[in-house]
């Protein structure tokens, strides 16, 4: 689902802007429409975080852009509490932006790509703050440029494990 409506922003909102869409995460805004917070890269190599709305009118999807930030005014990212799995977080800009993402996880997501495309293209001392920097740097085993694949793996492994157990007769 989230790959269809990648492709859907890619095609009607980022490619006419001239954008390349590295990561997007729902988060939670409003309730009658969805609202995404969008990380992408322009033709000059500057990197935006966009807030995007969507909505549908008849059977076409929508999307118009509520807020606009550069990547060089974000002077940090509040993930509140790096201990507890919540989706809050701050945006720290010449103003505070307080944002509930999906999950925990897409927060995560969202976190590891703005310092991704940091380290890229800005390399400025970005402060992420309150998160779990084991799974923020690039670094570290469970970074995303492997998906998750590992832990995914792991709980393969364990399933099996689990299978094979069940399976096996046991002695009388």
């Amino acid at each position: 689902m989230s790959s269809l409506v990648k492709e859907d922003l890619e095609k009607k909102l980022f490619k006419p802007l001239s954008q390349n869409l590295y990561e997007f995460i729902e988060i939670e805004f409003s309730v009658q429409d969805r609202y995404y917070l969008c990380v992408s890269v322009t033709k000059n190599e500057e990197v935006k975080i966009i807030m995007v709305k969507h909505y549908r009118i008849g059977l076409d999807e929508k999307y118009e852009v509520t807020k606009k930030w550069s990547l060089n005014d974000l002077r940090m990212i509040d993930g509140k509490e790096a201990d507890t799995d919540n989706p809050f977080f701050d945006l720290h800009f010449k103003k505070v932006y307080s944002l509930e993402a999906y999950s925990c996880a897409s927060k995560y997501a969202f976190a590891r790509t703005v310092n991704k495309l940091n380290h890229a293209y800005l390399k400025k001392d970005l402060q992420i703050v309150n998160f779990d920097s084991t799974y923020i740097n690039d670094d570290s085993i469970w970074s995303s440029n492997n998906k998750d694949c590992l832990v995914l793996m792991r709980i393969c492994f364990y399933a099996f494990n689990l299978v094979c157990l069940s399976l096996c007769p046991l002695p009388l």
